[in-house]
């Protein structure tokens, strides 16, 4: 990915946060623990002395209205020639902000956006801040595995022209499990139809900084990315980027304006340091630590793939509908064939072997590969895989329930901010058909939402949610986490 213009090996926001606490001053300011004196002594020691250290008050490293370019702004500015974007903002709430940003930028009061329908649920949340009205698309589907894949741009296509009145599409690549869609055609298709395309690239920070992993969004035509960057990209926990591509079909100044409103005016210099030092080191190393990782990965798919009971997700995907390529930090292992789902496969490595994946489902489980991951771990992995395979496997093939279509939710009736923001009523779950949903509700994993403000509950989706939590996994959003309830829109009574 082209960096030119300024010096990549440079850290400004970094530099100007270590220098200010290598002068240990006398500090009155915030925050108040004052450079860990007044933090809990057994928290300095667990998290260090350099960490309370750095942790300043914003104003201290030059964010301010200074007329000169602050630490801050030549950081965001290094960032977006890294990722060949003609704007960069560094978020402290994750993706999640960035996605609520662009909702409240791209979809103001009553504006309809298309949206993938298993897209992160920080999606609809921005659209309840924002009032935007949803008109879902589906991705394709692996059925057998459970699995749901990219947008098709076909799909895109018929939506579009049914609903010209959408100007923008927020679509995921590449999904959890490294599968990435036709983000070239979509955004080609998109284009002509004169609507700005969206992508969520929180699990791909890494792309574009090697030739051997799928190219970024931005270099195949979007006009606006999400990276989440804590997640492959070497920065700390909550810390991500949006992206503005150069199309112009996206208004840059709304999107700041929404960027700073969503922003706290106390944001972590330690997020934000972590985002200088990823963007530096994906910039100037990124493909030689790439490089290590990959070349060890050939080895080690290939031992995974001599375990009796265990197949793996990879490249070999590639082709089928919803999938363009495939991002190989990703160790993907379908494991029906050891008599288990994934969520007990997983649950065995964690207990058994004291090895912890990123996730599993019911056919699958996944493994997040850093940029420079060691022998030891990746043996680690497969000796685990290898005992647990052999410790669980009983000869017997698991069925997986088929992953829901679209046509199960509808869609939604009233807006998202409608629903979520009028007055609810809790009743129990099976009073609760024909009504319209005030929650988020989505199993996860494999994360995608069974229901969502604004849609109707049905018998369905209520068998749906059920057969989710049976299967072991966590109701995310639900209210009544025990799922005997639910809230919905309070219907007008007649006087």
């Amino acid at each position: 990915m082209s960096a030119a213009g300024h010096d990549q090996s440079r850290a400004p926001y970094l530099d100007a946060v270590a220098a200010y606490a290598a002068r240990q001053p006398t500090r009155f300011h915030v925050p108040g623990h004052k450079g860990g004196a007044g933090a809990d002594a057994a928290l300095v020691e667990a998290f260090g002395q350099a960490a309370f250290a750095h942790d300043l008050a914003q104003g201290i490293d030059g964010i301010d209205d200074s007329p000169e370019p602050t630490p801050y702004a030549l950081a965001e500015r290094l960032a977006a020639e890294a990722y060949g974007a003609e704007k960069s903002w560094f978020l402290t709430n994750g993706a999640s902000q960035g996605n609520h940003a662009l909702c409240l930028a791209l979809a103001p009061l009553g504006r309809h956006v298309i949206a993938q329908r298993n897209s992160h649920a920080s999606i609809v949340d921005g659209l309840v801040l924002s009032g935007g009205n949803p008109i879902f698309i589906e991705p394709e589907y692996d059925s057998e595995l459970g699995m749901a894949l990219g947008v098709e741009p076909a799909k895109l296509v018929a939506l579009l022209a049914e609903h010209p009145e959408a100007h923008t599409a927020f679509i995921v690549s590449p999904t959890y499990y490294g599968l990435a869609a036709d983000v070239a055609r979509c955004a080609e298709v998109a284009h002509a139809a004169g609507a700005a395309l969206v992508v969520d690239q929180s699990w791909g920070a890494q792309l574009g900084f090697h030739p051997d992993l799928p190219p970024s969004a931005l270099a195949l035509g979007a006009d606006a990315v999400l990276t989440s960057t804590h997640k492959l990209g070497g920065s700390m926990t909550q810390s991500a980027m949006l992206h503005l591509g150069s199309g112009g079909r996206i208004d840059e100044a709304a999107v700041g304006r929404a960027v700073r409103i969503l922003r706290s005016t106390s944001q972590s210099t330690l997020l934000i340091a972590s985002l200088d030092a990823a963007r530096r080191q994906l910039a100037t190393r990124g493909e030689e630590l790439l490089a290590e990782t990959l070349e060890k990965l050939v080895v080690v798919r290939e031992r995974l793939e001599a375990i009796d009971g265990i197949e793996l997700i990879d490249e070999s995907f590639v082709g089928r509908p919803g999938i363009a390529g495939f991002d190989p930090l990703r160790i993907v292992l379908d494991v029906r064939a050891t008599g288990c789902s994934g969520l007990e496969f997983l649950e065995h490595l964690r207990t058994r072997h004291d090895v912890h994946p990123e996730m599993a489902a019911q056919a699958t489980v996944v493994f997040i590969v850093s940029l420079a991951e060691t022998d030891q771990q990746l043996n680690r992995l497969v000796s685990a895989v290898g005992a647990s395979a052999a410790e669980l496997s009983c000869g017997v093939v698991v069925e997986v329930e088929p992953v829901p279509r679209l046509e199960l939710f509808g869609g939604c009736v009233v807006s998202p901010r409608e629903a979520f923001l009028g007055e609810a009523e809790v009743v129990p779950l099976d009073q609760a058909v024909g009504r319209i949903s005030c929650e988020s509700i989505a199993g996860y994993p494999p994360g995608i939402p069974a229901l969502l403000p604004g849609e109707r509950v049905s018998a369905d989706v209520i068998d749906n949610l059920r057969q989710t939590a049976a299967a072991g996994s966590r109701l995310h959003g639900a209210s009544d986490p025990t799922l005997t309830t639910i809230a919905v829109l309070l219907e007008e009574r007649p006087a």
